[in-house]
């Protein structure tokens, strides 16, 4: 006997951070929301699990309060590296964390069901009708909504039903990355700028594990296995240890995150930086706007212009993101890397504006100004120097 139909407001799948943000953001709005995710969490999910300032910023507005300091592990030191070399250890920086997204992601769900969401986690999916839009899942309760917003990765179940596939391949970036035994607490946040081809590897010190990765452009980096086997040998660490893979939309964001009354959010809308590869930030923020374009599309009894108005949201987004890839051949290009590394090393300044981008106290206009002054006598320098 058929089941009968559950009516909603807003319709969410995936319950990551931009699912739990734009559940949270619709279900403070008086939208009645269902959160749909195949997995039960807590969860494993593949990520560095770095938590910048601007997600520190974002996780206020949308969550309240500030972060669990035993979820979110603070750090105030950070090392560069190229070629084996230190760049520049930099103290007193802004705060950066550190977090298992096992342990987030259970946390900001926690909170989203908390505000009244219904809890449709651990469903799989049989069918995402995108007209309607409603959902199927396998056990057949169907659930219908004004709005669907799939913030479900970059792999996204919606993005396939909307455009046919998740992302280009010849544009996504690919990561490999390990839980290594905790290291001694001296231990800093660590990033090699040329750990991978266009990319760059981490080593991310938390209080019961070490995370240690590397990632970058896919097409440029066949040899991925064997970047991770090298860097973790440089680190020292080369114990037996499971290794996994994700996929990565660095940089390659969908300039049209959706279709009629259907938004994507997170990395389903490619919001990853293509130079630092921040996606948390990132995900909160579409994840918030696209609750919030939801809420005033629903109020203004016309639930279609949700689309427009979650893209002018995400319009100072867009540009940054759109600088970043302009920007990123400077930093990532094999015949630039070189004079980028020297200059990095010698200037503070540079080093400087680089943290100040993870703590959300600069955007990309402004680094790209900076950049652009500097480049002509760094790279004389360098050539000096050569």
């Amino acid at each position: 006997m058929p089941r009968a139909p559950q009516s909603f407001d807003v319709l969410i799948i995936g319950a990551g951070p931009s699912g739990a943000a734009a559940a949270m953001t619709a279900r403070r709005a008086g939208l009645s929301t269902a959160l749909i995710d195949k997995a039960a969490f807590p969860r494993a999910k593949l990520c560095g699990g770095l938590v910048t300032g601007r997600a520190r910023t974002q996780y206020r507005e949308i969550f309240g309060g500030e972060l669990d300091p035993d979820l979110f592990q603070p750090h105030r030191e950070i090392a560069f590296y190229a070629d084996g070399t230190q760049l520049g250890a930099v103290e007193r920086t802004p705060t950066l964390y550190l977090t298992m997204r096992w342990d987030m992601d259970a946390h900001l769900l926690d909170l989203a069901l908390a505000e009244g969401v219904a809890d449709f986690t651990g469903r799989r999916i049989d069918q995402i009708d995108t007209e309607t839009p409603s959902v199927t899942l396998e056990d057949g309760t169907l659930l219908s909504g004004q709005i669907l917003i799939g913030a479900d990765g970059v792999n996204s179940a919606v993005a396939r039903a909307l455009f046919g596939r998740a992302f280009d391949p010849a544009r996504i970036g690919f990561a490999l990355e390990i839980e290594a035994p905790a290291g001694p607490a001296s231990d800093m946040i660590r990033i090699d700028f040329d750990a991978a081809s266009w990319g760059y590897g981490w080593r991310f010190p938390k209080t019961r594990s070490t995370t240690i990765g590397v990632g970058g452009l896919q097409t440029p980096n066949p040899d991925i296995k064997a970047r991770l086997s090298a860097y973790r040998a440089a680190l020292g660490n080369d114990g037996p240890c499971p290794v996994k893979g994700h996929f990565l939309p660095f940089g390659d964001f969908r300039r049209m995150p959706g279709r009629d009354r259907v938004l994507l959010a997170g990395d389903a809308a490619g919001l990853v930086d293509p130079i630092t590869g921040e996606g948390i930030a990132h995900a909160l923020q579409s994840g918030a706007a696209a609750g919030a374009a939801a809420a005033a599309a629903i109020a203004s009894g016309r639930p279609h212009t949700a689309l427009p108005r979650y893209r002018r949201a995400l319009r100072p987004l867009h540009r940054g993101l759109r600088m970043a890839v302009c920007l990123r051949p400077l930093i990532f290009a094999p015949r630039l890397n070189p004079l980028f590394c020297h200059a990095f090393a010698r200037s503070s300044v540079l080093k400087g504006a680089y943290l100040r981008l993870l703590a959300g106290e600069v955007e990309y206009p402004g680094l790209c100004l900076l950049v652009l002054r500097r480049l002509p006598g760094t790279a004389l320098r360098y050539l000096k120097h050569r």
